[in-house]
């Protein structure tokens, strides 16, 4: 039976190896079509550079503050008890019970006090810390970073364990006397009086934290109680938890557990501008840095509205032979999808060979331009770290994968439309 007026050829199946061919052809350049190929390729490296520069900026911060919290939280602990009204006199009674709540790992009370430290050479402001030494396998920060001495028989050693930036700065080794001056001295007639004292450098630590590596000084804790005038007394105890994030939910058991008016304040709440800031920069990074991949996705478009242009009298012939709009639309899909997916996945792994070898390249870099890359001083940290987040990771590749896709629809919706008898008209 004979049918009358024009219809719309069936076509092949979506995304059949026919359109992936046309499309495979379209991705290889020309002698003529030179051009078109350059902002192609310009696409894929700006889209590659991008997910790359993501991947290695977002790993470094998290590594950043990965590294900054488990410094952090391995010198200062995760909670910080102080008394109220009384003096913690009852430090030990208390610390014991709080160690038998479920969640809590260690309680250790302290004292802790401002002091002018002074070698051979130099002299600077250090943190004096008064520990007992069988708390110092809680702190395993320091404990397991011990460069030059011993901690054994720390309590009966009359001596100090410092940072190995402090002995640095004032050149002191083992064996050396470190000068102490506190404010907090005897009471005289004439009132206080500085207290003057030097002890023997016992032990040198490094917790890989040049703040710390470069003020603190660990002191027996009964020689600190003297040397502070604290007597029996303790400035305070610090909590260590099974899980830093579990503090607000013990709080409760803990102020229980203490059997006494106390203040207790949080790692969160002790840091809680340093890790906004951390935050907010880790946000306008992401967002300033999608902008680069945003660009590459913009020259996609640019590129294929000019092949689109380019390959007129090409849709126009296919389209005489029965290729539908759609497998039109759908061949020059696959032409920029296959730039900006190439382009990611290559971002990824450059990014990842990157974050793996970040180190390495920091030094060689500082080598190679006798400059200090990533200075201690101003990021507290002595090496540069670098942590993947996989969903993270996987944010990042849809994000770029969504932004090519997109990119995409507008000239292949342009090439579908095109009319083949005016096209092959005005070839």
């Amino acid at each position: 039976m004979a049918t009358t007026g024009t219809a719309e050829p069936t076509g092949t199946k979506p995304f059949s190896p026919f359109e992936w061919m046309i499309a495979g052809r379209y991705l290889r350049a020309r002698r003529r079509e030179t051009f078109i190929s350059i902002i192609s390729l310009f696409s894929f490296l700006g889209i590659l550079l991008g997910v790359a520069t993501l991947i290695v900026v977002m790993s470094v911060m998290n590594g950043f503050r990965t590294e900054l919290i488990g410094k952090i939280l391995g010198v200062n602990g995760h909670i910080i008890l102080q008394p109220i009204d009384t003096p913690l006199t009852d430090f030990a009674d208390v610390a014991s019970r709080i160690a038998m709540v479920k969640g809590v790992k260690a309680a250790i009370p302290f004292v802790e006090g401002q002091v002018l430290a002074s070698g051979s050479n130099a002299s600077t402001g250090a943190l004096v810390r008064g520990v007992r030494a069988e708390d110092f396998p809680s702190l395993p920060g320091v404990s397991n970073n011990i460069r030059q001495g011993t901690l054994e028989g720390f309590d009966n050693s009359g001596g100090v364990a410092i940072g190995s930036r402090l002995a640095t700065q004032l050149g002191l080794t083992i064996g050396d006397k470190i000068t102490l001056v506190s404010p907090r001295g005897a009471v005289t007639p004439m009132g206080v009086t500085p207290r003057v004292k030097a002890y023997p450098v016992v032990a040198i630590f490094e917790i890989g934290m040049s703040e710390y590596d470069s003020s603190f000084v660990f002191m027996p804790f009964s020689e600190a109680q003297l040397y502070f005038n604290l007597d029996d007394r303790a400035s305070a105890i610090e909590l260590y938890l099974d899980n830093p994030e579990a503090t607000g939910t013990l709080r409760p058991q803990i102020e229980e557990a203490a059997g006494r008016q106390v203040l207790l304040t949080d790692w969160r709440q002790r840091n809680m501008t340093f890790f906004s800031a951390l935050e907010v920069e880790r946000n306008m990074m992401f967002m300033i840095l999608t902008l680069i991949v945003l660009v590459a996705a913009l020259n996609i478009i640019s590129g294929l509205t000019m092949l689109v242009k380019d390959k007129s009298h090409d849709i126009a012939i296919l389209r005489t032979m029965g290729a539908t709009r759609g497998a039109i639309l759908r061949i020059f899909f696959i032409t920029g999808a296959a730039i900006g997916t190439v382009g990611t996945f290559c971002g990824v792994i450059l990014g990842m060979i990157i974050c793996w070898n970040v180190e390495s390249i920091r030094q060689f870099v500082s080598w190679l331009t006798r400059t200090e890359l990533f200075s201690p001083e101003l990021y507290f940290l002595s090496k540069l770290p670098a942590e993947v987040n996989p969903g993270e990771l996987v944010s990042i590749v849809l994000m770029a994968l969504i932004l090519s896709y997109l990119a995409t629809i507008y000239p292949a919706w342009r090439a579908a439309r095109l009319d083949p008898v005016e096209a092959l008209r005005y070839e």
